[in-house]
């Protein structure tokens, strides 16, 4: 049985539009990372250099199930842990407007526990082949844990997060909470070339202390 995240793993991928409390344990991800606006066309490079390995680790294995505890899976959404650069720190000021030219991200799409790293770095290889990509060579494999964190589904622009984000924060100071850092991860539940703005929906989330 095909194991599907939108039904198996709702906790962690689909929660309501209220914060909660909850603890990410490690997870196993293709990475790339880069800086810059995401709304210049350079942005969308980086999702496409993650999508061809992972429809090529999905497929291969389908073809080939050569890995233990082998299951079939739906391809994981994308997720993006945001952040601003160094030299934009250093005169950032609190409740000023965010120049989007000063972030950094890490893009990703989770793996199933059963891919390992060496068979995810075989998959990019021959993906450099089959059709080169500057980008390929930036592909990470990594396990990251993000631990405890409060989230919430935010339903809107993009450029609205900051509102949900307010209720976030809230929630945490009103649960005695505290928020580690600036630094947060969305995870992309729409399409947001085919939904419009108002109705896209993103997993907003933060690590707390």
């Amino acid at each position: 049985m095909k194991h599907e995240w939108r039904k198996k793993e709702k906790q962690v991928y689909l929660p309501k539009a209220r914060p909660e409390q909850i603890n990410i344990p490690a997870y196993n991800f293709l990475t790339i990372s880069g800086k810059g606006n995401p709304n210049n066309p350079e942005f969308a490079e980086y999702i496409g250099a993650l999508y061809p390995i992972c429809y090529g680790i999905k497929m291969g294995l389908k073809k080939n199930p050569v890995l233990d505890n082998y299951y079939d899976y739906t391809v994981y959404p994308l997720e993006g842990v945001w952040d601003i650069s160094h030299e934009a720190k250093k005169t950032y000021q609190e409740n000023t407007k965010l120049n989007k030219d000063d972030l950094v991200f890490t893009l990703m799409i989770r793996q199933p526990d059963f891919v390992t790293e060496k068979y995810a770095l075989d998959v990019i290889e021959q993906a450099k082949i089959k059709k080169p990509n500057p980008l390929f060579d930036k592909v990470k494999f990594q396990k990251i844990i993000e631990g405890n964190c409060i989230q919430m589904l935010h339903v809107g622009s993009y450029d609205e997060e900051p509102v949900t984000f307010k209720t976030m924060e809230d929630f945490a100071k009103n649960n005695g909470l505290k928020r580690k850092s600036k630094v947060h991860r969305e995870i992309y539940l729409s399409d947001f070339r085919k939904i419009a703005p108002e109705k896209l929906k993103t997993v907003l989330r933060f690590k707390l202390k």
